[in-house]
């Protein structure tokens, strides 16, 4: 084929393929489909997590990595470096081996980021358990990934641990430590407690101190064998739609999410950075945000609680100087709500990053003048992603802070499609996100069928989000598939209305949700929670939006509640907040 004939032909695979270089926010619209690929001059990071590790403690062995207040705990990167290779030879020691399964089940805590980055090293499969699992829950996860060893505290506010495993597993009170026999968990063979020594358990100093020098080597020989391919963390997502599912991720994952997002804020040219981190470890956003970001940038992170309290991070931001600040929608309203808020000092504060579900613009605008956060970034992600796959950058003008969810991540594909057809959508037009690249999980642990029915043939992760793009490469998210009420044929999201009540005076939070209806199918009720020492009435909120939003999505129901039925990663659990709803409304 002459050069001459072949040229239209490359002109057209050029522009089809048009890719979004994503190191700077994107100033030009280039996009024409909804379909994105955010490249980068940086490429895919290929090392471990112990690898990671090892060069954050070489090149800033003296950089304070780990603040506990509540325990009153400083690691410098050297210090955390050799706790974990104590941790992680002990693990060999105890009889654990590359593959096997460890579950860390509890709150923010030393000993969960020890135990993430111990496991890594030594090859062990970490299992991040909800510290809120009761029972039922607790034995379906264990049972489900065959876990060989669990990690926990003795008990933490009114969750009893070690009765909890106990109750499972009545073998573990005639059990020599270590020596777990259980006929409903068989695959189990320690608990390992982190503040107390319990019969037929370990205490984690046992565990520090039974590395000898062989396992030291072992450890050490090991290095070259793992690969970053290699499962590293089951997730457990939430499970609001049937039992828990375990997304499986890879050193790969992980790392390149971590060192990605600390890269788009600005984590490699700031000087000094410290993160106040108030969001569960055991979340995507607290493990990979939080605790890899440390060692992908070494920047220093500080988590003032063991659970979420308002006060204890408003102390934390003034005595620690800390400049950036992570947290869930729910959690900055509720530091915003504090009474004694402005008496803490928050001028260190820089920049922070709001995620875990959608962020109502007038929340975006208070953190901007209240909190004087003027790099407030959004990012959107799932655990099946690792989790971010948009996020702002620090520079983006208002608009975009506050209407989108930021910006393509670097080596990340995009696509909008028809939820029915598969078909990809017009640039600009809503239908259901889909995800490619690194970031997608492994899969599902062991269950074929719904990782299939997650991730297409061609590698596309489902989100279930109902979004569009623009012709920047910025995402606007609408709503969830499942969330989406149909009101007498009528689609209606709920985000667009939340999203416009923020804007009244008295109102500190709203929810929207569909409620069952025998005429229209489903109604539109808002659950809102007012600002401390205001009232209002069902006439006065709707009197608000009349004229505002159409007829079809003023609320039917308005319901005054005083808080809201949450994960313990601080996501409305919609379905929880519908059937009480409905039960008060008897309908």
């Amino acid at each position: 084929m002459s050069a001459r004939r072949s040229t239209p032909f490359l002109r057209l695979c050029s522009h089809s393929l048009r890719s979004l270089h994503v190191d700077h926010p994107p100033h030009i619209p280039t996009v024409t489909s909804s379909y994105v690929h955010g490249t980068s001059s940086t490429s895919l990071r290929s090392s471990t997590i112990g690898q990671c590790l090892q060069a954050a403690a070489h090149r800033w062995p003296d950089r304070e990595a780990l603040v506990f207040l509540q325990d009153g705990v400083r690691k410098t990167f050297a210090q955390f470096q050799e706790d974990v290779d104590k941790a992680a030879a002990g693990l060999l020691a105890l009889g654990l081996n590359r593959g096997d399964r460890l579950g860390v089940w509890g709150p923010n805590t030393y000993e969960w980021i020890l135990f993430q980055y111990a496991a890594a090293k030594a090859g062990i499969i970490m299992v991040s358990v909800n510290p809120a699992y009761q029972l039922n829950e607790l034995e379906y996860t264990l049972r489900k990934i065959q876990c060989q060893a669990v990690v926990c505290p003795t008990r933490f506010k009114t969750q009893e641990f070690c009765q909890i495993l106990r109750e499972i597993c009545p073998e573990i009170n005639t059990a020599a430590s270590g020596r777990i026999k259980s006929s409903r968990l068989p695959d189990l063979r320690m608990v390992i407690v982190t503040d107390s020594r319990q019969p037929g358990m370990l205490h984690v100093e046992d565990v520090m101190q039974a590395g000898e020098s062989s396992h030291h080597k072992e450890l050490q020989d090991l290095q070259s064998k793992l690969s970053f391919d290699d499962p590293i963390n089951i997730q457990f997502t939430s499970g609001t739609t049937g039992n828990p599912k375990g997304a499986t991720l890879s050193h790969h994952n992980i790392i390149n999410n971590a060192f990605f997002v600390g890269q788009r804020v600005g984590y490699g040219w700031r000087p000094n950075v410290r993160v106040c981190i108030p969001v569960p470890l055991y979340h995507c956003f607290g493990s990979v945000l939080g605790g890899t970001c440390m060692a992908t940038h070494g920047v220093t992170a500080v988590f003032p609680s063991a659970g979420f309290d308002s006060l204890a991070n408003l102390q934390a931001i003034q005595d620690e100087k800390c400049n950036f600040l992570y947290g869930t929608p729910t959690m900055f309203i509720d530091l915003l709500g504090q009474p004694d808020f402005h008496k803490y000092d928050l001028s260190s504060l820089e920049a922070g990053i709001v995620a875990g579900s959608s962020c109502p613009p007038e929340i975006m605008k208070k953190l901007k003048v209240d909190m004087n956060i003027k790099e407030m970034m959004i990012a959107y992600g799932t655990t099946e992603n690792s989790p971010v796959t948009f996020m702002g950058f620090p520079s983006d003008v208002e608009e975009l802070k506050i209407n989108t969810i930021g910006c393509i991540m670097a080596h990340t594909e995009a696509k909008v499609v028809d939820p029915s057809t598969g078909e990809m959508a017009p640039l600009g037009e809503s239908g259901e996100l889909l995800i490619r690249g690194y970031c997608v999980m492994l899969e599902y642990w062991e269950d074929v069928q719904k990782t299939s029915e997650a991730i297409t043939r061609s590698r596309w992760y489902k989100t279930g989000d109902i979004a569009s793009l623009n012709s920047f490469g910025y995402c606007r998210i609408e709503g969830r598939i499942k969330d989406l009420i149909i009101r007498g044929g009528e689609n209606i999201y709920p985000a667009e209305i939340e999203q416009f009540l923020h804007t009244h005076p008295k109102v500190q939070e709203a929810q929207v949700i569909g409620v069952k209806d025998e005429r229209l199918g489903e109604q539109v009720c808002a659950c809102i929670k007012l600002k401390n020492g205001h009232t209002s009435s069902v006439e006065e909120i709707r009197a608000f939006c009349k004229g505002q939003i159409s007829h079809f999505k003023i609320p039917h129901y308005v319901m005054f509640v005083n808080g809201f039925p949450l994960t313990v990663s601080g996501k409305i659990q919609k379905n929880k907040l519908r059937a009480e709803i409905e039960k008060k409304l008897e309908i």
